[in-house]
């Protein structure tokens, strides 16, 4: 019954939340590309152009599957599924709220989710070797060295916000954090504050995106790994892609963000009452799960947003250039942060526990048992300079908006079509 329950959820949720979640990032980094090019982006099929990508993957389907004469027929042809099925398979650790995850007593599901996320590049590397092509076959060598390359400073990064977590389990992260703002592991120490930017710098790299997109690099790869690819298995690439960046993003809200916890505790709260009844409870449960994932999934939207943003306003370093960065600066500092926050824990414990279940978040003693009065400090200090460098970014944002609409329009710039 366990295969035939985990089957069900597979195909009646996961496949149809990939293929949304590859449609809206898909439509959304055009859209993000066009606002910053001061062009409108897709705006003719469908409202805003939301059904753009649905007419994209009707020509994939409809485009030729094309198969180089002279390569490995199948591991050409094998390659796609090797890159996507691997980042489909860490969705099952993906914690969308507090009852909403696949596996929710896996206790390494971090480790899984990493695990799964470093098979990808053998599909990289399969399409690139395949394909009789030195394009190609450069570009999926640049991803198997910077991919296995960041992949140590990624993992350092994460070291240090599980060390401030104590645990593996994605779920019991999510519980850790259900108190409020102050209660996120990204405030926990200055040492996690920073190895938080650390894993997004490494993520990028991992997942070969911009500016550390060089194994598809156009200027001088042609397209790389993806040269002698059409249709549909160049498209599986791409499903991939987003879908790692979900993954990754899913990983820093849970892990950094508070997973699917509001910044009031609100969640946190109702979810300890509800759970002391769920039986009497159980609509309630249900409400607070889905209010739950609709937080944890805008989070994750949150840092593919982001990603999307740098690609199209950064340019693409040379590869002697993005290994520098790897090797000289985010490893050392990774080690410098993980030896930080090992000491940090020695000197200036934090309260641990489930709040609201184990502690009162909003009680000055409550949270002083077992902490210390430097550490609460910090704490605080690090979270009103969490807000404050948000803050700035959505008015940084919100004046660029109000900006553009004073911008003169191309001459070449069709007008709208009002669907």
């Amino acid at each position: 019954m366990s295969v035939i329950y985990g089957i069900i959820v597979v195909v009646v949720f996961f496949m149809p939340f990939v293929s949304v979640l590859g449609m809206i990032c898909i439509w959304g980094e055009r859209k993000v590309a066009g606002h910053i090019q001061n062009r409108p982006g897709p705006n003719r099929v469908g409202p805003f152009g939301l059904l753009q990508s649905l007419a994209d993957g009707a020509k994939c389907v409809m485009k030729e599957d094309l198969v180089p004469e002279l390569g490995d027929r199948a591991l050409f042809r094998l390659a796609p599924y090797v890159a996507f099925a691997p980042v489909f398979v860490a969705l099952v650790a993906i914690p969308f709220g507090p009852e909403l995850t696949f596996e929710r007593h896996l206790n390494s599901g971090l480790f899984l989710i990493l695990a799964m996320l470093s098979v990808e590049v053998m599909g990289v590397i399969m399409a690139g070797w395949s394909s009789h092509n030195k394009w190609s076959t450069f570009g999926a060598m640049r991803e198997a060295c910077q991919m296995v390359s960041y992949e140590i400073p990624l993992g350092l990064s994460l070291l240090v916000g599980v060390m401030a977590a104590g645990t593996l389990n994605v779920v019991d992260m999510g519980l850790e954090q259900g108190g409020g703002l102050h209660t996120w592991g990204i405030f926990r120490s200055p040492f996690v504050f920073l190895a938080f930017f650390v894993y997004f710098v490494a993520s990028l790299a991992a997942n070969k995106r911009a500016p550390f997109d060089l194994p598809e690099s156009d200027s001088e790869l042609v397209a790389g790994y993806l040269t002698e690819y059409s249709g549909m298995r160049w498209a599986f690439f791409f499903f991939a892609e987003y879908t790692a960046m979900f993954v990754v993003g899913g990983i820093q809200a849970a892990l950094f963000l508070g997973g699917w916890n509001d910044p009031f505790g609100l969640i946190g709260y109702y979810h300890n009452e509800f759970s002391a009844d769920p039986q009497g409870h159980w609509v309630g449960m249900v409400v607070l799960n889905v209010m739950a994932a609709t937080i944890f999934i805008g989070k994750a939207g949150a840092v593919i947003l982001v990603q999307m943003w740098l690609r199209w306003t950064l340019p693409r370093p040379r590869i002697d250039q993005v290994l520098y960065v790897c090797v000289k600066v985010l490893l050392p500092m990774g080690c410098v942060l993980l030896l930080g926050e090992a000491l940090w824990q020695l000197f200036v414990p934090w309260r641990g526990g489930i709040p609201w279940k184990d502690y009162n978040p909003l009680s000055w003693g409550d949270l002083m048992k077992g902490g210390t009065a430097v550490g609460l400090g910090v704490q605080l200090a690090l979270m009103m300079a969490g807000v404050a460098m948000v803050v700035a970014v959505a008015v940084w944002v919100g004046r660029a908006a109000l900006d553009a609409k004073s911008v003169k329009k191309r001459r070449a710039e069709p007008e709208e079509i009002v669907v």
